[in-house]
Parts: C-alpha cells; structure tokens; sequence
C-alpha cells in the first residue's frame, strides 16, 4: 500500500527510483523482541529516520514491494525501437497464439517486424481514451482441423441430411423381393439373401459413423450375425427370439471385453465400443427373418421393397412419406392375399413400412457418401423392419 501522507504537511515526494524508506511498513507487524519497548508513534511522511525500525525486520516482514509515491506514469508509446524491442518483443513471442497482426497503416507486403513496430507494441490505453480496443478479424489460421462435410453443409445454407436416392432404393427394392421369394421355398432358401443383407448392414454402420477401415468390428458383428442365424436354425420355432436375444448378449459382452483390451485412447474406445454393439445388433436382429412365419416374411419384404421405392421418388417430403406408406400397406392387403395372412397383411405391410422409413431416415443423417448409401441406405431399411415382421405376424397369424 502507499504510504500515508499527512495533509497539513507538504513533504517532497521521493525520487521513482529510490528505495522504499523502511518507514512505510506499518506497526501492525509486532516486534522482532518482546521485550523492546512500544514504539512511539510516528510520522510516516518522515522516512526510515523517524521510524525507529530496524531494515532487517522491514525487509523480513513486507508482503509487497516498495512502490514509488508519486502515481505511476501512463503507459504510452517507448521512446526507440530498442525500448519497444525490449518491452513487447519476448512476451509477445511467448504468449501470442496467432501471428501478430499488422497496424492499419501497415502495408499489406510489409515485412513481419515492422508489423512488431512501436505501433504493435504500445497499444493505447482504452480507459483513458473511453474507447473499445480494437481486435483483430477472426482468423482461421490457426486452427489445423479440417472442416467436415456436415458443418461445410451447413456454412452454405444447404441441409446436411441426403436421402440414399434412387439407386439404393432399387437395390433395397431387389433384395426386398429375394427375400419375400426366398421365403416362400423354406429357412435355408432365405439364409442366402438373409446373409447378405447381415454383410451390408455391418459394413454400412460403421461407414455411417465414420468409421472405415473397420475390418475387425465389420467381422465381429458378421460373426454375430451367422451364430444368431445357426442358433435359430438348430432351435425349435418358438424358441427362435430367445437364441437371438441370447446371441445379441453373449455378443455384446465379448465386444465389451475386446474393447477393453485395447490400447487405444479412452474417447476411441468408447467410439468403437458403440459402434461395434450398434452394428452386431443390428446384424443379429435381422435374423428375425428366420424366426417369423414365412408368410409375414413375404408380405414384409414387399411392403419394405414398394415403401422405399415409392420414397425415392420425386416428392415433396410429407406427400412422400404418406405415398410411401400407402404403398406399404396395399402392398401388404395384396401379398397378404395369396398367403394365409389374409386382410392382416395391411397391418403388417404398413408395420414393416414405418420401420424401413426410419431406417431409411438413419441412413440418410449426417451428410453420408455415396458408399453410405449403397450399403447402409440399401440394409437399414430391411434390417429395422424384420422385429416389426416377427411381432406383428405372431399377432396377426
């Protein structure tokens, strides 16, 4: 703290570059000695003379550095270029994050250190001009990420969400129909586009994340799939959902230790444990298929096939999604016709349509590549529809 001045007396302020007098330090501090008499009261305009304390205890018991008396001077601008050099040239090195930016009179071809001139260094004092400091634009030049697609979608005012499109619809639409034919001559006929449609929902999930080359969660979620498909085949009809849901578990607590023994960063871990528990899910639930009756199965994959094919085409998005699942349940009342479902194949139908919309819709998230699109664009809606087909065909059959 600056000392106390007496205002009836006028003392001459010390030179800025004497040193504190000892006499500054107030009696607050007790004695070096208890047994040394009180001190008498001071003036403390006086200095170390009528103070009395040793320099000894002064220097011992200060919490601050002496300070000058006299206000300290306004920063402004240093008389030279070695003043300047001196006071803003290490600091700025050291603490700046960005290069420095030129002074608005600089040329824009001017040369880095006159940019660090006395301009750069001296900025003005804006409590005493009541004025904003002035800060440099926002700069990029710092940042080494690359800008992704979603968020370059967006900065261009486009949507970041694309659906699959035509051709993955085709596709979805024809592996629909295998399915549906398949199903008709028996289990082991529907295993051949069933194991097919396990490989692409695998494969396109972790592409949907990101995540490619995944060699070894795409094989540990195929893996999944084929030992849920074997536990259905080697069980009796009702037994079906529960070689599944004991599959899927068995399966996640292997990926769960597998992810653990990994060496690679926490953040990393976590991403590819989601990953790999989303994809065998989603590999093994498809092996619903096998559990429904053959003909839910049938009407199923068509009402799939016709909803996602009538969602590709080119609609406004309300009138499409009910296009889709109008489509979706004619296609069901007339499939379910010439099987033993009956008028019930409506219910299926529109069941298997809302389900292979929503897949459709993950499929299309994220501002996905084309490769998204032919592999989780053409799986997903078939993958997510296959408990619909199961539950829905036990109520109706």
């Amino acid at each position: 703290m600056p000392p106390y001045r007496d205002e009836a007396q006028a003392a001459p302020a010390p030179e800025p570059a004497a040193a504190a007098p000892e006499g500054w330090f107030r009696d607050e501090v007790p004695a070096p000695q208890a047994h040394a008499p009180q001190a008498p009261v001071q003036d403390w305009s006086r200095g170390a003379a009528a103070s009395g304390w040793p320099e000894a205890a002064a220097e011992q018991t200060a919490y601050l550095p002496p300070q000058a008396t006299e206000p300290e001077p306004e920063r402004s601008a240093p008389a030279g270029p070695a003043a300047a050099g001196q006071s803003a040239g290490p600091a700025a090195e050291q603490t700046a994050y960005l290069p420095p930016y030129p002074a608005p009179g600089a040329a824009p071809g001017a040369a880095p250190g006159a940019a660090r001139g006395p301009a750069h260094a001296a900025p003005a004092a804006p409590e005493a001009a009541g004025e904003e400091p002035a800060y440099s634009p926002p700069t990029l030049a710092g940042n080494t990420l690359r800008a992704v697609d979603p968020a370059q979608a967006r900065a261009e005012g486009r949507s970041p969400i694309i659906d699959p499109g035509p051709q993955p619809a085709l596709l979805t639409a024809a592996l629909g129909v295998l399915l549906a034919a398949a199903a008709v001559f028996g289990s082991y006929a529907l295993l051949v586009p069933l194991v097919a449609l396990q490989g692409l929902t695998a494969a396109g999930w972790f592409r949907l994340n990101g995540m490619w080359p995944a060699r070894q969660g795409i094989a540990l979620a195929f893996a999944g799939a084929l030992v849920a498909d074997a536990a259905v085949l080697a069980v009796d009809e009702p037994y079906g959902p529960g070689a599944i849901v004991g599959t899927l578990g068995a399966w996640v607590l292997l990926t769960l230790v597998l992810q653990l023994r990994s060496h690679a960063d926490p953040d990393e871990r976590m991403y590819g444990l989601m990953a790999s528990v989303a994809s065998a899910a989603l590999a093994i639930v498809c092996a619903g298929y096998l559990a429904a009756d053959s003909a839910a199965v049938t009407v199923g994959a068509a009402a799939v096939a016709v909803a996602v094919f009538a969602r590709a085409l080119p609609l406004p998005t309300a009138p499409s999604v009910g296009v889709s699942l109008a489509a979706a349940a004619g296609a069901g009342i007339a499939v379910g016709g010439l099987t033993s479902l009956g008028a019930g194949g409506a219910l299926v139908g529109l069941a298997a349509g809302v389900c292979a919309l929503i897949g459709l819709r993950v499929a299309a998230y994220d501002y996905p590549s084309k490769f998204v699109h032919m592999t989780a664009g053409v799986a997903l809606p078939l993958a997510a529809a296959a408990p619909a087909v199961y539950l829905i065909g036990r109520v109706v059959g």
